[in-house]
């Protein structure tokens, strides 16, 4: 099938690449000219394990351009995968969304098209992208017999750093359509994914229990719900066991072990049972302020997740008084920050924790130097003006030290030498802000160890 992707972020070049590599052709359009130009140089503008691979695996299907002129006209199935940043109170801004919808109306091709909404957009947004679609394709002096389309919702469930994984081995595709056609269209489009028949590339290999993915097809004001009520729960998950741990900590419970004694419970999961500093990145705290933005219109209040938002927050702000208390005094002291970005295997700062605990610990009149694997590029690009000693290793952030504070999980970070860190620190103390360490050896090497439950 033809394809069309409006934006080339984690959605949408990722939903391309795999289109591609499934035998779809398919143009990604972004209205970065710099963006585009990296991408035919096989430059991808961030990073996710293996997309290089995909995409470079994939080129014969596969086109970047700025012109929705070049994509629109031919495509069957166009997906808006624009950015949908917070706005003011919550609420996810969508300029973005409006203007892509008007630029498809405007080159709406003959056929019948089904545009598709991936981008994360607010429960009604199908109705509003149809009638702008509409107006546009109108104002152009083209009639509705003239450009037959539909619209849906197909929300993504990609998490970042194993984002290919989640798209062609998917724990379920949602389908939201007014109509039956429109979701016969969407698949077709997805039928090698939902049945497991392509080829597995060789990095990334089709799991052992996957045989099919299942299909959820339903109306589209569900299918946007879903996708909200989804990253609600596993916010709500992470912020609930970093309740636990508040109490585990008073009471001399280890919560790790709390953890997994609830998650062996089949109803529950070990999932997302991780306690510390909480979750960050571009979906979770978006989304939840959406969801609270959404439901106030309805006059409804969503106390649970506003909570859930509330005990995130103060998970960051744990940080600063954990090291208070160790230290006493953070005027003058040397804090040293491994990992930047929001979890492993991305270079995503988008409401990391790191980058607010830095932030915090500046104002109070500590020196913060840092480390990360991936992140450190987009870190000078995007906060230039925090005042952070972004050093080479995690060998160098140590020297001088008055703590450590462990903030992303990367493995190499498990496997540093910690005994000659601690011999190279002023004050050999670390916070496990993951529960990740060895603490019996981090006690051998010479470390008082902390985390955030305990």
């Amino acid at each position: 099938m033809n394809v069309a992707i409006l934006g080339t972020g984690y959605v949408g070049l990722t939903t391309g690449a795999c289109l591609a590599y499934l035998g779809h052709q398919v143009y990604c359009v972004d209205a970065d000219p710099k963006k585009i130009e990296a991408l035919e140089r096989g430059e991808m503008p961030f990073f996710e394990p293996h997309l290089a691979d995909v995409v470079a695996d994939a080129k014969e299907n596969l086109r970047f351009t700025t012109e929705y002129a070049q994509a629109i006209p031919a495509a069957q199935v166009i997906f808006i995968a624009v950015g949908t940043p917070p706005g003011p109170g919550g609420a996810p801004d969508l300029r973005y969304l409006e203007a892509a919808a008007r630029g498809i109306g405007e080159y709406l091709g003959p056929h019948f098209t089904v545009i598709v909404n991936k981008s994360t957009v607010p429960i009604g947004s199908g109705n509003w992208v149809d009638s702008l679609v509409r107006d546009a394709f109108q104002k152009r002096g083209g009639s509705r017999a003239g450009g037959s389309f539909a619209v849906a919702s197909n929300p993504e469930f990609l998490r970042e750093g194993s984002a290919l994984g989640d798209t062609l081995y998917p724990d379920r595709v949602v389908v939201g359509a007014d109509e039956e056609p429109t979701a016969e269209v969407l698949y077709t489009l997805y039928r090698p994914i939902l049945e497991q028949t392509f080829t597995a590339p060789a990095y990334l290999p089709r799991p052992e229990a996957i045989e099919a993915a299942p299909l959820i097809s339903t109306d589209l004001a569900s299918a946007e719900l879903i996708k909200y009520a989804a990253n609600a729960f596993l916010s709500l998950k992470i912020s609930y066991i970093n309740e636990i741990g508040l109490l585990a900590e008073k009471v001399g419970a280890d919560i790790a072990q709390v953890a997994k004694g609830m998650g062996l419970d089949a109803r529950i999961g070990t999932r997302f049972l991780q306690a510390g500093i909480g979750w960050g990145g571009s979906c979770f705290g978006k989304d939840t302020a959406a969801l609270v933005a959404t439901a106030a219109e309805y006059g409804l209040h969503m106390p649970i997740v506003m909570a859930a938002r509330e005990v995130n927050k103060k998970q960051r702000e744990r940080v600063v008084d954990k090291l208070l208390g160790e230290l006493k005094i953070l005027k003058g002291r040397t804090i040293g920050l491994l990992g930047l970005a929001f979890k492993p295997n991305t270079d995503d700062l988008r409401d990391a924790p790191a980058v607010d605990i830095a932030k915090r610990l500046i104002e109070r009149g500590a020196r913060v130097k840092a480390h990360d694997p991936v992140a450190m590029d987009r870190f000078r690009q995007e906060h230039s003006n925090c005042e952070v000693l972004l050093c080479a290793s995690a060998e160098e952030v140590a020297e001088g030290c008055d703590a450590l504070v462990l903030v992303t999980e990367w493995p190499e970070y498990r496997e540093l030498d910690w005994e000659s860190l601690a011999k190279s620190m002023r004050s050999a103390f670390v916070l496990d802000g993951r529960l990740v360490l060895d603490r019996t050896r981090l006690s051998r090497a010479g470390f008082r160890v902390s985390g955030l439950a305990g």
